[in-house]
């Protein structure tokens, strides 16, 4: 019993020493305490085992984030704030889910420091006094950098805040509530909050880990709002910097992987990209070695060449020697010195500055001069400044990407640049545009998505296309070779001779993709198409020109497609027009078949393919009797065909010259739309039969071919010549009309069939065997057996004689070894 009590007592007492050992008081007695000669005792290197940063973990990044966070302290006397919403969840938000790159941190604060700017300047308007003297009246920013520190300071010399602006204005986020923010940001909503030191604001924690926020307003003290974006911020007077005048100063204390963000070159890009027209000048301190002569110590002196001493005379003697050193001096550079020239009016910018800006903002250095440009403000419901440049040159990838190149057009909200990826502002065929928008009403969101869904874009952009085509529009017009009328009055003006043309060699598709693309503004497009007909002859036309020009009772506008100009002036589809005196329009490009789908009517005049069934050219009183007499032989032509798919075979309205045309339905492909389509890579030739058109063959009545053929089927339909004469006349006329071939073997089986009836040589005549080139190539292979057995004898024989000498030569030796031997 005593035995189990004195075990029990000694594990109580083992206990308490453990618990008592690892208690926090025993930690902080233990610390204070100092050992006696412990300082030659080896220890253990720090971070022995860690693992390298370069082979860390995201979560161990979020850990040494924490951990730098956390051990930047709010100042003793500040008065601390919690944020009132899920700060956590709320800059996931904004940091991930919005702001994806992490460069926009710059043009955020450079555009609230814009905002503070403005204002100020706007109240020293009425009262000057606002502005203070001496810097405080210089409206401008500075960014200065410390790498040492591994710090970022932003200044500007704007409005400032009060203390209790800092507190409600830096926490507009938070006060406004992650559920109320999500609400508004779905809503598509006026999220103008970037002007409210908001959202924008809070794009530094993009970058940095802790943030101060120093500023003086002229109607209070200056004070400091510091925040580790932890869920708590801090307001405290400030009494240890230098007063500021007026204004803010934000400290940003950088992230470790945000370290490039301390380079000079680097901050210079962002000012570049994002703020490059912004009203007030922006200051970057930055570094230049410059070489400054000091005096030379006595060594240095000893060491100058005799030669130089006996050339410096008697007054020179005395004079210090010197030389020079590089030093580092710092200064102020500044940084957007391209003034915004959309702000001027257009009567005050020169041609020369409008090219310089176009180099600046197309970044096309080639020297020419753009083709146009159009510079315009807005006024009403939506206010911007615009300025849109037609390139000299179109991109050499402009058209080979074209539904997912993007638009050239920068977007700038209060002189911010935003984007130059807002495909909303003007159509896809406009895009080779060049210029900017800069929009007053616009909100400054925090996410590109957002600003792409507000209703102001669409009156930009509906405002922007109008003004785009106007200003081609003038191109046109401004053209002497455009107008005959005006060739006397703007024969001075050589600079614009020819331009239109220029411009629609480089451009003039874009043109007629948007007759396709856009309904609203299909007849405005339709004034600027330009091309070649029957009557313009080296010259470009315009529709408007067709119209003047047509006949007095003509009703259509005709046009015929193809794949050269050339080969459509020989097309047997124009031999009736062009001897009535009809111009018909040449279409060649591709894209044109696929206008001509779109462009239904003009003026009131529809078109018409002079290749497709419909076409009208007047009455003929004969051609009712000519239907009734060739009638026997369209039917007996039809159900020969019938077999090609020939829908029918009709008596010809536009043929003077030729025995017969093929023709498509009205509403099917043309032949050339037929050859487009098949030269497809992905193709479904399965496919094609539901859009081609019904072939019909139109005949020549008048025509001695046709003729003589009507007068043989007539004595005997059943014909084999004349069968073949019909099938080569429509395989013919496919080819002609520029249809493909489906057997080419068999229309040449016509033609020689054709050529043994006009050389009255029998249809059933074979081509004869050749049996000489037999006999005689196997009389060849016997000559060569013969030869071949002659050589080998010859062969052997030589070999026969070598042995025979041989054999003598060893007979003779034999016989004088014996003799000797006797």
């Amino acid at each position: 019993m005593r035995r189990s009590c004195a075990v029990a007592a000694l594990l109580v007492l083992l206990a308490f020493i453990l618990v008592h050992h690892d208690s926090p008081l025993t930690r902080v007695i233990a610390e204070d305490q100092t050992v006696e000669g412990n300082g030659d005792l080896p220890k253990v290197e720090e971070g022995f085992g860690s693992i390298p940063d370069a082979l860390a973990t995201d979560a161990q990044v979020v850990e040494r984030e924490k951990e730098s966070i956390s051990s930047k302290s709010f100042r003793s006397t500040a008065e601390k704030f919690e944020f009132q919403a899920e700060v956590s969840r709320l800059m996931d938000i904004i940091i991930h889910s919005l702001y994806s790159n992490r460069d926009i941190f710059l043009r955020e604060l450079i555009s609230n420091a814009s905002d503070a700017l403005d204002k100020i300047r706007f109240l020293s308007l009425t009262d000057k006094e606002v502005l203070g003297e001496g810097d405080d009246t210089k409206l401008e920013m500075q960014i200065k950098l410390d790498k040492a520190k591994k710090t970022l300071v932003i200044r500007d010399r704007g409005i400032g805040m009060t203390r209790e602006d800092l507190i409600k204005n830096l926490g507009t986020i938070a006060k406004s509530g992650t559920s109320a923010f999500l609400e508004q940001m779905q809503k598509g909503g006026d999220l103008n909050l970037i002007g409210q030191f908001g959202v924008g604001f809070y794009s530094v924690y993009l970058v940095s880990d802790y943030v101060e926020v120093i500023s003086k307003h002229n109607d209070d003290k200056q004070y400091i709002w510091e925040s580790k974006a932890d869920g708590a911020f801090a307001v405290s007077e400030d009494t240890e910097n230098d007063p500021l005048g007026r204004g803010t100063e934000i400290r940003l204390h950088l992230k470790e992987e945000a370290s490039e963000y301390l380079q000079e070159e680097k901050l210079k890009e962002l000012v570049k990209k994002y703020s490059e027209f912004i009203n007030f000048p922006i200051y970057l301190w930055t570094s230049k070695d410059v070489d400054v002569e000091v005096e030379a110590s006595e060594e240095e002196a000893s060491d100058k060449s005799v030669s130089e001493e006996e050339e410096t005379d008697e007054d020179t003697e005395d004079k210090p020697k010197t030389k020079k050193v590089k030093e580092t001096t710092w200064d102020w550079e500044l940084l957007n010195d391209v003034k915004a020239l959309w702000l001027r009016s257009p009567k005050e910018v020169s041609d020369e500055e409008y090219a310089n800006f176009f180099h600046s903002i197309a970044k096309d250095w080639t020297g020419d001069k753009p083709l146009a440009w159009t510079h315009f403000s807005a006024e009403g419901d939506v206010e911007f400044k615009a300025i849109l440049f037609i390139p000299p040159k179109a991109s050499h990838d402009l058209y080979e990407n074209y539904y997912n190149s993007k638009s050239s057009l920068k977007l700038y909200v209060r002189r911010v640049f935003i984007s130059d990826e807002f495909d909303e502002l003007l159509p896809k065929y406009l895009n080779f545009l060049k210029g900017l928008v800069d929009s007053d009403t616009l909100p400054l969101n925090v996410s590109r998505e957002m600003l792409q869904q507000h209703n102001s874009l669409k009156t930009i952009k509906k405002k922007l296309i109008r003004k785009a085509l106007d200003m081609i529009r003038r191109i046109a017009e401004e053209d002497p070779d455009e107008s005959d009328e005006q060739q006397e009055e703007l024969e001075g003006q050589d600079e614009n001779k020819g331009k239109y043309a220029k411009f629609w060699k480089e451009f003039g598709k874009s043109i007629k993709l948007g007759i396709i693309e856009d309904a609203t503004n299909r007849n405005r497009l339709a004034k600027l198409l330009r091309f070649y007909s029957t009557k313009s002859g080296e010259k470009l036309s315009s529709l408007d020109e067709y119209i003047a020009r047509m006949k007095p009772k003509q009703q259509d506008i005709y046009y015929i497609t193809g794949t050269n100009r050339e080969q459509l002036e020989k097309s047997p589809f124009l031999e009736k027009l062009m001897k009535k005196g009809y111009e018909v329009i040449f279409f060649t490009d591709p894209v044109d078949e696929y206008l001509m789908q779109y462009l239904m009517d003009y003026e009131d005049k529809k078109f018409q393919n002079v290749s497709k069934e419909g076409l009208k050219l007047g009455k003929d009183p004969k051609s009712k009797e000519l239907k009734e007499s060739f009638k026997d032989l369209t039917k007996w032509w039809k159900d020969l065909l019938a077999s090609d798919n020939v829908d029918s075979v009709k008596i010809s309205n536009r043929l003077s010259n030729t025995p017969g045309v093929v023709v498509t339905s009205k509403f099917g492909w043309s032949a050339n739309m037929e050859r487009i389509m098949q030269s497809q890579t992905l193709t479904d030739a399965s496919k094609q039969n539901y859009m081609r058109g019904k072939r019909v063959l139109e005949i020549n009545p008048k025509h001695p071919i046709i003729k003589e053929l009507k007068e043989r089927v007539f004595q005997n339909p059943e014909d084999e010549n004349a069968k073949q004469i019909a099938k080569l006349i429509y395989e013919t006329a496919l080819m002609e009309s520029g249809f493909l071939l489906d057997d080419p073997k068999k229309f040449a089986s016509h033609i020689y069939s054709a050529i043994k009836t006009t050389l009255n040589v029998n249809p059933d005549a074979t081509v004869e065997e050749d049996e000489d080139a037999d006999e005689e190539t196997e009389s060849d292979l016997n000559k060569e057996g013969e030869d071949a057995e002659k050589v080998e004898s010859e062969d052997i024989n030589e070999e026969a004689a070598e042995d025979e000498v041989k054999i003598e030569q060893t007979v003779e030796e034999e016989e004088e070894h014996l003799n000797d031997e006797l």
